[in-house]
């Protein structure tokens, strides 16, 4: 038993020696000091040992142990070490460098405008109390038509509007699956919003995108009202323009909301005097709402002779287009660098 000890001390230390990387040392301590080592071993076995060796062996193994487990500390600093100088050489940096003169030599990141614009809404609506909730962007039929009381003979289900896929699902056409899933999760009361892109099958003009960014949002409670909306949608451009805005409604049909709602805003391009943005109406379709559909409710598991609520969905891109004066809906998109850098 004794020769057995020392011949594992003997090789634990020479595989140390050797031992090029840091994983290599994981797999010397799994071999000789893991459960299933073969110093562990020996000690698990003490007991098979005869009594008058036992504590001699024990201390023995005890010993060679502590001699590997410091064998194994020292070759991991040694390593670490050499590995931390190697790395400065190849990655060194000057601390020292002042900001100016490291952005002369080159351009910082800065986040996308429809990015700012989607925290900065987040950053309002849960002041107001919503929870932000995410989803898929390649949805199923279900979510993205038939929970939103969506017919089969809608429009929006044929191929000139909707990209879909080989295995009949697409890609989502507005955010208000969000909702879905989340009424499946949350009972009432509640307040939610879904950020995201979504994508339309349609030609491109100054104010139209096949891939846009939309923030749809929902309140459920008890007895809720056309006011409650037209409270909550009033406060959320406020605090976006930040300054009181010129808005209208007008009568819309959306199957998941009635009565259902487009609520414009006065163009802030050409202060309603008429623009290619606004073709030349002065008002801008920017949101769409109203009360959630009854039919809606009852797919998403909430009674609606409880629980009633509103929903709205807010354009991005129109949204920042408002907000900076763009003119044409396409920038988003072109990666042209002289336009983001604006933002």
């Amino acid at each position: 038993m004794k020769n057995k000890l020392i011949n594992i001390r003997t090789e634990a230390l020479a595989d140390v020696r050797v031992a090029g990387t840091i994983d290599a040392l994981e797999d010397i301590r799994i071999k000789y000091l893991g459960r299933k080592g073969a110093l562990t071993l020996i000690l698990r076995s003490l007991g098979n040992v005869p009594p008058e060796e036992r504590a001699s062996i024990g201390k023995l193994s005890n010993q060679y142990k502590s001699d590997i487990e410091t064998a194994l500390d020292d070759k991991k600093n040694e390593l670490t070490h050499t590995s931390s100088g190697g790395m400065i050489q190849k990655q060194w940096i000057d601390v020292t460098l002042d900001r100016e003169t490291a952005t002369a030599r080159e351009s910082l990141g800065r986040l996308h405008p429809i990015t700012q614009i989607q925290y900065e809404i987040e950053d309002i609506v849960t002041s107001m109390g919503f929870e932000i909730h995410d989803g898929p962007e390649v949805e199923t039929d279900y979510y993205n038509f038939e929970a939103l009381n969506i017919p089969r003979h809608h429009p929006a289900r044929d191929m000139q509007d909707t990209f879909w896929t080989e295995d009949g699902n697409l890609l989502r056409t507005h955010t208000s699956a969000i909702q879905v899933r989340a009424m499946e999760k949350r009972k009432p009361p509640f307040r939610i919003v879904g950020p995201g892109r979504v994508f339309r099958y349609e030609s491109t003009d100054a104010s139209h995108e096949n891939t846009f960014y939309q923030v749809e949002g929902m309140m459920v409670d008890r007895d809720i009202t056309v006011a409650h909306l037209i409270y909550v949608m009033k406060e959320l451009l406020k605090e976006i323009f930040q300054r009181q805005v010129t808005v209208r409604l007008r009568p819309g049909y959306f199957p998941f909301v009635e009565p259902g709602f487009e609520l414009d805003i006065h163009c802030l391009i050409c202060d309603g005097a008429g623009c290619s943005v606004c073709k030349q109406s002065g008002w801008v379709e920017l949101l769409p709402c109203g009360l959630v559909h009854p039919n809606v409710l009852r797919m998403g598991g909430i009674d609606p002779e409880v629980w009633s609520g509103f929903a709205f969905g807010l354009g991005l891109n129109r949204l920042v287009m408002m907000k900076y004066g763009i003119n044409d809906i396409r920038h988003f998109l072109s990666g042209d660098i002289r336009f983001l850098m604006q933002f």
